[in-house]
């Protein structure tokens, strides 16, 4: 499997619009792949990326039930709340970055080194003052509680600059052409109808941290 990344005329104005014309001809993928983790919640999640010179765009669409999200501080654990997160591997002999992003727009954002280092021993989580420079629009508020049990919509779209992968893989080439490996995520921990899903199969194991099965990701 491989998502091919469109080059977008202009960055996208992060307002939430799903047809706007920065996201005009990106393709979608739909994160089918559902891990049993204790409900029979399947929710319905697509996701759309594009590219300009300096950025890298990703906009999820959720249709959705059980909603929550209580974390708000930079690097909480917002894979508890109703989240989205993008893994990606921009070099293939270097790490890999979690976006992690709960519905209300809360960010978990590390960088993760040779895995032969051991889980806890290559985590490095990315200072602030870098992870500000990712743009992030959320359709709710930073916090949802109580639960929402209804059917409804909910969105996170942002853009990451390609110097924020600079600072850790170092600079990239000419982006066009490019294939990255990368995994697109939702899961709802604390939900009352938790559920976890990918893009790319993770072969019943149950860790979104497997770079081993993530999936190319070409730049037009």
């Amino acid at each position: 499997m491989e998502y091919l990344i469109k080059r977008a005329p202009v960055s996208p104005s992060l307002a939430g619009k799903w047809e706007e014309f920065a996201w005009k001809d990106a393709n979608i993928l739909t994160l089918d792949q559902f891990l049993e983790c204790g409900s029979d919640h399947r929710p319905r999640v697509e996701v759309k990326s594009v590219y300009t010179d300096n950025d890298i765009s990703i906009f999820f669409r959720v249709f959705d039930r059980f909603v929550r999200c209580t974390r708000t501080d930079y690097q909480a654990p917002v894979c508890r709340d109703s989240c989205v997160e993008f893994f990606v591997k921009p070099k293939a002999d270097r790490g890999y970055f979690n976006f992690e992003v709960n519905c209300g727009g809360t960010l978990l954002l590390q960088y993760r080194g040779d895995p032969r280092l051991g889980a806890e021993g290559s985590i490095k989580p990315v200072p602030w003052e870098i992870a500000k420079s990712v743009q992030i629009y959320h359709s709710q508020p930073k916090i949802v509680y109580p639960e929402i049990r209804e059917n409804m919509e909910w969105i996170v779209e942002y853009t990451i600059p390609f110097a924020l992968f600079e600072a850790f893989v170092g600079p990239p080439d000419k982006i066009a052409g490019q294939i990255w490996l990368a995994n697109f995520y939702k899961c709802a921990g604390d939900s009352s109808h938790p559920h976890a899903a990918s893009w790319a199969p993770l072969h019943g194991k149950f860790d979104f941290h497997l770079p081993e099965y993530f999936a190319p990701i070409r730049f037009e």
